[in-house]
């Protein structure tokens, strides 16, 4: 996780440095920066009235330049990247076809997404039964294309669908609603506004809608009201004030007051009518137009840092930065933790789809872990006690956001999202050049990387041996309670369907079971009470649980001594190094040394996993229910998933209470 973040903030420094170079290419090419100003007196006619559109100012009573030069100038200055913003939108609007426009089914559609929506405005347009709509196709289109640009979300409603609501609102003739939030509460009501002009023209429908929206904007006129708003408020502590000579506030300012409802109140303040200016001065409002962001920290100048044009899209990238809601942290951290979720396409070596299938399980492991580290946050920012904390981490994050660095990360933010193919080809790029030198870094290490059918291969075989292999997680022997008894543990069963696939006790209790050394007391040849003597003076014992170490060799299967087993007979060594028959396997349990045995396990000379004699010096392990076995054939059946004697069935995994003796266990299975 370390090595994508790294990789991600790597990512973030190359887009830093190459939205730098195309900086560099234009001015080279061109001469000129976007944040230098651009002189309106310049512009032609069609372009002071390109501004005018992406402002939001009305502009049908204008004839001449001069008059929309002087509106422009009124609603601020112009730089550089906001015409080339407004000619670029302009075109796409041009070439691009009508916007999407809802089409409501009934009355319930309509109240969900008219009536109940806070923070959005809508325009609807009604069309009566029998009756043609208001505005003709043609027009309704460029109606859409205008509105949109401002946030405004638009939408069709035919009374045919729904006569009985048209007839209890009262739409008996076609015509246009407008829906804007009433109050300045984020949770406040919502009221219609039907359009009673005469006039159908897109121009006039605009104006009647942004003099509607202008409304809601507290406008002050006079100084005593602005001294008294100047100051901070406990329910508003950030607000927003544009000082202009207009008749109205442009269309993006107030749509932005619909958007940050709760968040950041918005006041026109109107200086057409003042002939002293020296309050304005001392507050430190400078010149005219100037949009302040007032702050319990101080007063911010919108507009004299990189990217801060006066358009919708670049102040409220500003305003999310400066006072974001809990919903634009979680999409940003969405957006953050898939970009390195993606790397573990390219840094996963080997085969396509184990890349895809890391790839899915890294997107799916990480977005649930957002998920839930997001649960307990909302739940502790609705705590009172937190508030403080809420504020103080506000206050950070407005010191952080007005800063200059703050400026050119939003202004590369918004480049990036307004060139979406430029961001995936470097994201690409990007990913590709990890995963070369991922793959000199392992070629270096000489790893070898399966092919597709290999890798699938693999997969089936792990997830097999999961299923059947049991989960390791207790280091203890279980104690002599029964485990069948313990709520817990059979708590822990019931929560997974395959109880016999995949079995949830642990198989440390293996190390634990005891072990130790087949061994025969019959003597042969000469000498044969030294010979056995000195067997006996040799063996050694293991019955803690450990392996027995000093082994020269093993039998392949069981551990046996190569120099003590025959493949038909028990063998003895005489003086002069042959070896001599001693007796058959018929009579080997009569010569098994038992006093190497413990005393609570089953007197046996056979294992009935594999159906061989025990040979001499062969390790064999005893179960808790007194059954003996070699000690390969045993481990193997238990790791397998049998928990279980193969002759009893009992339970391997819980200890018996202590027996007198191996004699009466064999009486009493007999």
């Amino acid at each position: 996780m370390w090595l994508k973040l790294f990789f991600l903030l790597l990512y973030f420094l190359v887009l830093f440095v190459l939205a730098r170079f195309f900086e560099a290419v234009v001015w080279y090419e061109t001469g000129l920066f976007a944040t230098q100003l651009v002189d309106p007196v310049t512009l032609s006619f069609n372009k002071l009235k390109t501004i005018l559109e992406c402002r939001g100012l009305g502009y049908s009573g204008l004839a001449e330049k001069r008059d929309v030069r002087e509106l422009v100038e009124k609603s601020g200055d112009l730089m550089q990247g906001e015409l080339y913003s407004a000619i670029k939108n302009e075109k796409e609007q041009a070439e691009s076809q009508s916007e999407s426009s809802t089409t409501f089914s009934g009355e319930m559609h309509f109240y969900e997404l008219v009536e109940d929506t806070k923070d959005g405005i809508w325009l609807v347009q009604v069309i009566a039964q029998d009756r043609d709509a208001l505005l003709s196709k043609a027009n309704w289109g460029k109606m859409v294309q205008k509105v949109s640009q401002f946030g405004i979300r638009t939408g069709t409603f035919n009374c045919s669908s729904d006569s009985r609501y048209c007839r209890k609102r009262g739409w008996m003739k076609s015509t246009l609603i407008m829906s804007v939030p009433q109050t300045y509460a984020s949770k406040g009501k919502v009221m219609l506004k039907e359009y009673n002009g005469r006039r159908i023209e897109t121009e006039h429908i605009f104006k009647w809608m942004t003099a509607h929206v202008a409304s809601r904007i507290k406008t002050i006129r006079m100084s005593q009201q602005l001294v008294e708003e100047w100051h901070p408020s406990e329910k508003h502590p950030v607000k927003m004030f544009l000082f202009a000579k207009l008749a109205q506030p442009p269309a993006f300012f107030s749509a932005l007051s619909v958007k940050f409802t709760g968040r950041i109140e918005f006041i026109f303040v109107d200086v057409q009518s003042w002939d002293n200016i020296t309050s304005l001065e001392e507050m430190g409002v400078q010149q005219l137009p100037s949009y302040i962001l007032k702050m319990p920290e101080g007063i911010y100048r919108y507009g004299n840092s990189i990217g801060e044009f006066i358009s919708l899209q670049a102040m409220d990238t500003f305003l999310r930065s400066v006072q974001p809601e809990v919903n634009d942290l979680f999409v940003l951290s969405l957006v953050m933790v898939n970009l390195m979720a993606w790397l573990d396409l390219f840094i996963t070596q080997g085969a396509t789809i184990k890349r895809f299938v890391v790839l899915i399980s890294t997107l799916g492991t990480y977005n649930s872990l957002l998920i839930i580290s997001w649960l307990p946050i909302l739940g502790f920012l609705q705590l009172p006690y937190l508030e403080g904390f809420y504020d103080y981490s506000l206050k950070l994050l407005r010191y952080a956001d007005t800063t200059t660095i703050a400026s050119w990360v939003r202004t590369d933010w918004t480049f990036y999202s307004s060139h979406p193919a430029l961001f995936l080809s470097t994201y690409l790029a990007h990913g590709l050049l990890i995963d070369y030198f991922e793959k000199k870094r392992r070629c270096n290490n000489e790893e070898e990387n399966p092919n597709n059918l290999e890798w699938l291969s693999s997969l089936w075989d792990w997830y097999t041996s999961y299923l059947v292999h049991p989960i390791t997680s207790f280091h203890n022997f279980p104690n002599e309670s029964d485990w069948d008894d313990d709520p817990n543990f059979l708590l822990e069963r019931l929560a997974f369907p395959d109880l016999w696939l995949h079995p949830l006790i642990p198989i440390d209790y293996i190390n634990n079971l005891p072990t130790w050394r087949f061994k025969c007391t019959h003597v042969c040849g000469p000498n044969s009470e030294e010979n056995s003597g000195r067997d006996l003076d040799s063996n050694i014992q293991d019955t803690t649980g450990g392996q027995t170490q000093g082994l020269n060799s093993e039998h392949e299967e069981h551990g046996c001594g190569k120099e003590r087993d025959c493949a038909a007979d028990l063998c003895c060594h005489s003086e002069n190094g042959g070896d001599v028959p001693c007796m058959k396997r018929e009579a080997q349990e009569q010569q098994a040394d038992w006093s190497q045995w413990p005393s609570d396990m089953i007197h046996c000379t056979e294992c009935v996993v594999c159906l061989e004699n025990f040979e001499t010096d062969c390790i064999v392990m005893g179960l808790p229910c007194a059954h003996v076995f070699h000690q390969q054939c045993i481990v193997v059946w238990l790791a397998g998933g049998q928990h279980c004697c193969p002759v009893c069935r009992g339970p391997s995994y819980k200890r018996k209470p202590v027996r007198s003796s191996g004699l009466d266990l064999l009486e009493q299975q007999e």
